[in-house]
């Protein structure tokens, strides 16, 4: 079976939604396939919601200054304060296009691994109830696992 593997380090909307449309086209050419989400790239696997969670100062700040879900993230390129994740959503729907957020629950229902970095997951003070069901946790050796004998490598 050809492997995929995804580091998704971004946190940036366009460069999420690349990583996912990658990972569901892999998975769909039966592919196995795993998306290790690390620093920024972890923003894409937040639920929504405020989730209340005992945590230090500094993991407070970081908890607020970062967006809770792929939703929130703003754009790469001509984020203009904000305007130009509305635009492009807006272009999405009217091509029909899956956003973000789909992309993500199709790649799980295809059986996508989305792993969540343990060791940026404890820098960045995140906590396991902050993220969305169904994902796994791990490390840089966990990655490097699924890597080792991967046939496509991205870093995104």
């Amino acid at each position: 079976m050809k492997k995929t593997t995804i580091v998704l380090f971004s946190g940036d909307y366009d460069k999420a939604m690349a990583a996912y449309i990658i990972a569901n086209g892999a998975a769909a050419y039966d592919h196995e396939v795993t998306i290790f989400h690390t620093f920024w790239g972890l923003n894409a696997l937040r639920k929504e919601e405020n989730v209340l969670t005992k945590k230090g100062f500094l993991e407070k700040m970081f908890g607020s200054l970062m967006p809770r879900s792929v939703k929130k993230m703003g754009l790469s390129k001509m984020n203009f304060a904000g305007m130009g994740p509305k635009m492009i959503k807006h272009v999405m729907k009217k091509h029909n296009a899956l956003p973000p957020e789909q992309l993500i629950q199709m790649a799980q229902e295809q059986g996508v691994k989305l792993v969540a970095c343990t060791m940026t997951m404890d820098l960045l003070g995140l906590q396991k109830e902050e993220l969305l069901e169904g994902i796994e946790y791990g490390g840089v050796a966990a990655y490097l696992a699924d890597a080792e004998n991967g046939n496509v490598n991205l870093f995104i």
